[in-house]
């Protein structure tokens, strides 16, 4: 049976390539792409031309579209960290912030029940906002439950399973009413055999196993969304110690940090290129000087303008050139500029210092090679691929899904 998927905030299409690997059952019958304030729409254009024909990608804001989003079983899509508070409106219903995509994805949700959500977030989703820690990823966990569905998340780190980016994310799955993962979970002990099912029984482990040798996990915290009448409230009361690996079902949310069990990832010298590199990659060596001192550490006295308060800035090294033996670090957007953070290699070929290219970027996350080349600015290649999924863990979660349909 094919599993129809509607892909969100879809950029060049990071989910629909990983499930795509995973099975040709997976199916992607919708998606949106769109970038605010961008005339290029660079990703949009990127996604159309590579699934031509068969893109189904509508490049509008997300909000103006959500009645067109058809019936779905499997909803996926990342989205930024926002502030997910939510106010009662003059007519004491209850409202989110508008522009905050989450409300965008809990509206589709609302409107269509798919059987399944896998939804991708930065790791520091578990702990915003910083005066109130816990409860932005608790009002999504509560939206979740009041639409029926139990809930599991894990934070991957994609270098510690064999990839070649130290990049850590948020995954959050979720089941509906229909499914035997739902229906294991409603049934579960959660005080008594929660951890057990992190470890062993649930969505991410099989896929990212849990190392049995580590050392006993710290304890459980667990919370009861009973104990808070609405989203308002959760608002106004919710913190919540969250930890790397947890589940949601009957009310009750369980949390507990897990030590994956490493898989060596693969090295930066296995995607470079080793020929035929460009010139314009290379560092000059008029230059050197300025990326030394990017790269280097650095305690500096500055003083507040506002306030005249003197302070020190203070940054530890990085490693300058990176060690072609090692995972990359996390991409940024900003990779390809003149940063701090740029990755700086020795070129295998030559010796010299240069950039990574943007091909090597896109090896980095898992893509087929030059996915990106259709046209768009060099600079929105950097940008694109800063922003984008690690394919090979999204293979992984779809191979997961259907052993648990």
């Amino acid at each position: 049976m094919d599993i129809r998927v509607v892909e969100l905030f879809a950029g060049v299409g990071g989910f629909r390539v990983g499930l795509e690997a995973a099975s040709p059952r997976f199916h992607t019958i919708w998606a949106n792409q769109w970038e605010p304030g961008q005339a290029g729409q660079w990703a949009f254009k990127c996604y159309e031309k590579n699934f031509q024909a068969a893109s189904h990608c509508v490049n509008e804001d997300i909000a103006a579209v959500i009645q067109d989003v058809p019936p779905h079983d499997l909803l996926v899509g990342g989205f930024p960290c926002q502030d997910y508070s939510v106010a009662h409106t003059g007519a004491q219903g209850i409202e989110g912030q508008k522009g905050v995509l989450w409300w965008s994805i809990h509206d589709i949700i609302r409107a269509r029940h798919p059987k399944f959500v896998l939804l991708e977030n930065v790791d520091r989703l578990l702990k915003s906002p910083a005066k109130q820690r816990g409860r932005d990823f608790g009002i999504i966990l509560r939206c979740l439950q009041d639409e029926g569905y139990t809930a599991e998340w894990r934070v991957i780190n994609a270098a510690d399973y064999g990839n070649a980016q130290r990049r850590r994310r948020t995954f959050l799955f979720a089941a509906r009413g229909g499914s035997r993962f739902w229906s294991r979970l409603r049934r579960l002990n959660i005080e008594k055999n929660g951890g057990h099912w992190l470890r062993e029984k649930g969505f991410f482990a099989p896929a990212f196993p849990v190392d049995p040798k580590a050392a006993a996990p710290a304890p459980a915290h667990t919370v009861d969304l009973g104990g808070y009448e609405d989203l308002v409230d959760m608002t106004k009361r919710f913190s919540f110690p969250f930890c790397n690996a947890g589940l949601m079902a009957n009310g009750i949310i369980y949390s507990q940090e897990l030590t994956p069990a490493y898989i060596p990832p693969q090295p930066l010298s296995a995607l470079v290129e080793r020929e035929g590199v460009d010139q314009r990659f290379f560092i000059p060596q008029e230059a050197l000087e300025k990326w030394q001192y990017m790269k280097g550490a650095k305690k500096i006295e500055r003083r507040s303008k506002a306030t005249g308060f003197a302070y020190t800035f203070s940054e530890g090294p990085i490693a300058f050139p990176d060690p072609l033996d090692k995972p990359a670090r996390t991409m940024l957007t900003s990779e390809g500029s003149g940063n701090r953070s740029t990755h700086i290699i020795s070129d295998p070929l030559t010796g010299q210092l240069r950039k990574l290219t943007p091909l090597e970027c896109e090896r980095i996350n898992g893509f087929p090679d030059n996915w990106t080349d259709t046209g768009m600015p060099e600079r929105q290649r950097y940008f694109i691929m800063g922003n984008a999924l690690v394919v090979p863990l999204i293979e992984q979660m779809g191979r997961r899904l259907l052993a648990v349909l």
